[in-house]
């Protein structure tokens, strides 16, 4: 079996975001600007309220995909194009801006544990201008397969015969996987593709020790591959094919030039995202 190489280990930064909610800024940091084709991860978490309370009031996107993963919590989404969701534990929102979205996310919650992800996916440039969607994925809807070596949820993709609900636009896997202590397992992923793996809980050896609050990417060629030993170890991983394409980002924008991305301000302010 060939094992993927780990190319780099970052921790992200702590920033805010929203109004005001703090969080983890992953990729999209200074460390690692982006992962073709994922743009951004953000990682938040707290037991505290006015770290998440103010949430992310209406704000505009076009030309990718944002992926929440509510691990715990709940918030509430709308769009101007009409969709409304409900994230609760375990479930996921998976919104396609295209040509221009306004939405919010906001909590319904005024105490307890917030946990999740934020996952940007960037369009192809033939698809920057599609118009919007929006999947509600209720928990109940992610396949998790059961092993002796831990538990595996597909939110999308396929891993071992069995796909995940959610639906992109270029192709993508990803999971959360959860791996008990003295256990290893091993994740197919397609050669070509770029991947990393965040280490949410414990340690786990993948090439190298990796640790809680841990990013690692890893090259394109071969399999992926975890161990741990005295604890469990949770892992969110993406993996997804480069599209290989100019990216030009202005703020809740990415497009392809800066042309795009100036049109895109103008529209928005001529209020033209509908």
């Amino acid at each position: 079996m060939v094992k993927r190489k780990i190319t780099q280990v970052i921790q992200g930064i702590k920033t805010s975001d929203g109004a005001g909610v703090n969080l983890t800024r992953i990729i999209g940091s200074p460390e690692l600007n982006m992962l073709d084709p994922f743009l951004l991860l953000d990682e938040f978490g707290s037991e505290n309220p006015d770290d998440y309370i103010a949430g992310f009031p209406p704000h505009p996107h076009r030309g990718f995909e944002t992926i929440t993963y509510m691990m715990n919590g709940k918030f509430r989404h709308q769009d101007s194009a009409g969709h409304e969701g409900y994230l609760q534990d375990g479930s996921v929102q998976w919104m396609t801006a295209g040509r221009g979205v306004i939405h919010s996310e906001m909590p319904e919650q005024t105490e307890g544990l917030v946990r999740g992800y934020q996952l940007w996916l960037n369009l192809p440039q033939k698809k920057k201008m599609i118009d919007p969607a929006y999947q509600d994925i209720h928990a109940e809807r992610i396949p998790v397969i059961y092993e002796t070596n831990g538990s595996f949820k597909i939110i999308a993709g396929t891993y071992n015969g069995t796909t995940g609900p959610g639906k992109s636009h270029s192709p993508v896997l990803i999971m959360d996987i959860y791996i008990n202590k003295n256990s290893e397992c091993v994740i197919p992923v397609s050669s070509g593709w770029n991947a990393f793996g965040f280490i949410y809980e414990g340690n786990v050896f993948s090439d190298q020790y990796l640790s809680r609050g841990q990013l690692a990417t890893y090259g394109m060629k071969g399999k992926i591959h975890y161990k741990t030993k005295d604890s469990a170890a949770g892992i969110f991983l993406a993996a997804g094919l480069p599209l290989n394409e100019p990216v030009a980002r202005g703020g809740p924008f990415v497009m392809n030039t800066r042309e795009e991305i100036l049109q895109a301000f103008s529209d928005y302010q001529k209020g033209n995202f509908k």
